[in-house]
C-alpha cells in the first residue's frame, strides 16, 4: 500500500515520458528516480549518446544540454551536434540563463559565418556573458546577490568531423581513444581546468595581475583567487569583473576591501580543435562533480567495458560509490539523504557521453538529420522556480 502511495506522489512531480509513464527505461524526455534524472540511451546525428543528473544542492545548479541536428538558422545548413555541461555556483540563476542562450547564440554566429569554427563558439560565449552582464544590470536593484552568482561552462560541438571543446572553469571533456596495437581504450582529456588548484592557473594569474600580491590567496588549505572563489573563469560572477557590483547592498562576504582596476576574472573559454579519428570511440563530458571522485581511467575504462544503454548512470553511481566510501557508509544509505544535505556529501553531477560514429557524421555534414533538443532534467525551468527534482525519493530506487 505505502508503495503505490509513493508512486502516486512520485506521478505527481517531475518530468513525465511522451506515454505518461515513469520508471526504469528511457524515453524521448529521460526518466526521474528520486534526485537521479537520466536519458539511457538516444541518437545524434554523430552518433549514439547517453545522459544523467544527479542533484545534491538545495536548487539544482548543474544545467545541461544536448542538440543534435541544424547548427545554424540557414537552410541547408551544417549540422552536426552541441553538448553543453554548465556547472553553477552561487546559485541556479547563471547555469540557466547560460541553457536558455547560449546554443541560440551558436546557431546565430553560425548563420553569420556559414560555417562551424572557434570563433564562431568564442562570440556565443561572449553574447551569452553580456547578456548575463545586462541581466545583473537590470537586476541589480532588487536581487543584488545575482553579482554573486556564476557559472562554469563546457562545450562540446561535433560538425563535419572535426570536435570544438570549448571549456571556461572546472568541468571535463574526455576522449576514449581505442589503441589497435594492443585493444585497450585510453584516456584523452581535451579540456583544461580553470582552478586554483593548478600550479599553471595561479601562475596565469599572477601575470594578468602583476599588482596585485593577494591575487590568489591559500584559504583553509585551498587556493582562492582573492580568497573568494577557486576557478578564475567563468560566465557571470559580475562582482569579480565589474568594480561597480562590487559594494553594498552585495553581502558583506563578496565585497573586496580595495577595488580593481581590471576584471578578477576571465570569460574567455580555452578551446580546442580535435580532428575526430577512426579509433576515437567516445567523449564523457562531464561537471566536476564527477570527476572529484573518478579519475579519466576509471571513467573511460567503466564506459569500455560496459553496455553503451545506461552508461551515464552508471558512471554517476560510480561516483557515488567512491563518495559513500570516503564517509565510510553505504551507497544505499547514502541515497536516502535529500537534496540540499547531500550537498555535505557529493556535488550536483551532470554526465554526458557521446559515442562516436564516423560513418555518421561523414552523411550528418551537410544532409537533413532529425533533430534532438534534450535538457538536462527533461523540463525547461521558470526563471523562478525550484530545481526540477523536488519528487521523494521512491522505494524501489536503482541507481
Amino acid at each position: 500500500m505505502l508503495a503505490a502511495v509513493m508512486d502516486y506522489f512520485s506521478s505527481c512531480w517531475g518530468p513525465r515520458s511522451g506515454a505518461g509513464h515513469r520508471g526504469k527505461g528511457s524515453d524521448a524526455a529521460g526518466r526521474q528516480d528520486g534526485l537521479l534524472w537520466y536519458k539511457d540511451a538516444g541518437q545524434l546525428v554523430t552518433g549514439e549518446f547517453s545522459m544523467a543528473v544527479v542533484q545534491a544542492n538545495q536548487l539544482l545548479e548543474d544545467q545541461s544540454q544536448v542538440e543534435s541536428g541544424s547548427l545554424s538558422l540557414a537552410d541547408p545548413g551544417p549540422q552536426g551536434t552541441f553538448v553543453g555541461v554548465y556547472d553553477g555556483h552561487g546559485g541556479p540563476e547563471t547555469s540557466r540563463f547560460i541553457n536558455d542562450h547560449l546554443f541560440n547564440h551558436l546557431r546565430r554566429f553560425a548563420t553569420e559565418h556559414k560555417f562551424m569554427s572557434a570563433d564562431v563558439i568564442r562570440k556565443a560565449f561572449q553574447a551569452t556573458e553580456e547578456g548575463f552582464l545586462s541581466l545583473v544590470s537590470k537586476e541589480w536593484s532588487l536581487k543584488p546577490q545575482i553579482a554573486s552568482v556564476g557559472s562554469c561552462c563546457l562545450v562540446g560541438v561535433i560538425c563535419a568531423g572535426t570536435l570544438y571543446v570549448a571549456n571556461l572553469g572546472d568541468s571535463r571533456a574526455v576522449l576514449g581513444r581505442l589503441v589497435k596495437a594492443t585493444g585497450e581504450v585510453v584516456a584523452m582529456q581535451l579540456s583544461s581546468e580553470h582552478n586554483a588548484c593548478y600550479e599553471e592557473v595561479r601562475q596565469e594569474l599572477q601575470s594578468s595581475h602583476p599588482d596585485d600580491p593577494h591575487i590568489v590567496v591559500l584559504k583553509h588549505n585551498v587556493w582562492r583567487v582573492k580568497g573568494l572563489i577557486q576557478i578564475s573563469r567563468s560566465i557571470g560572477d559580475v562582482y569579480l569583473k565589474k568594480p561597480e557590483y562590487n559594494r553594498e547592498p552585495l553581502h558583506s562576504k563578496f565585497r573586496l576591501r580595495e577595488t580593481f582596476q581590471r576584471p578578477i576574472l576571465s570569460s574567455e573559454p580555452q578551446i580546442t580543435e580535435h580532428r575526430i579519428q577512426p579509433n576515437d570511440q567516445f567523449v564523457i563530458f562531464a561537471s566536476d562533480g564527477l570527476w572529484e571522485h573518478l579519475s579519466n581511467k576509471e571513467a573511460v575504462d567503466l564506459v569500455q567495458s560496459s553496455p553503451r544503454n545506461g552508461i551515464a548512470r552508471r558512471l554517476v553511481k560510480a561516483a557515488m560509490q567512491e563518495a559513500a566510501k570516503k564517509r565510510e557508509m553505504r551507497y544505499s544509505d547514502l541515497k536516502k539523504i535529500d537534496r540540499g544535505v547531500r550537498r555535505h556529501f557529493h556535488d550536483d553531477i551532470t554526465v554526458i557521453v557521446v559515442f562516436l560514429d564516423s560513418d555518421a557524421m561523414s552523411k550528418a555534414s551537410w544532409s537533413k538529420s532529425p533533430s534532438v533538443s534534450l535538457r538536462g532534467g527533461g523540463v525547461a525551468l521558470p526563471a523562478k522556480s525550484l530545481a526540477p527534482f523536488s519528487a521523494p525519493a521512491r522505494l524501489n530506487s536503482t541507481y
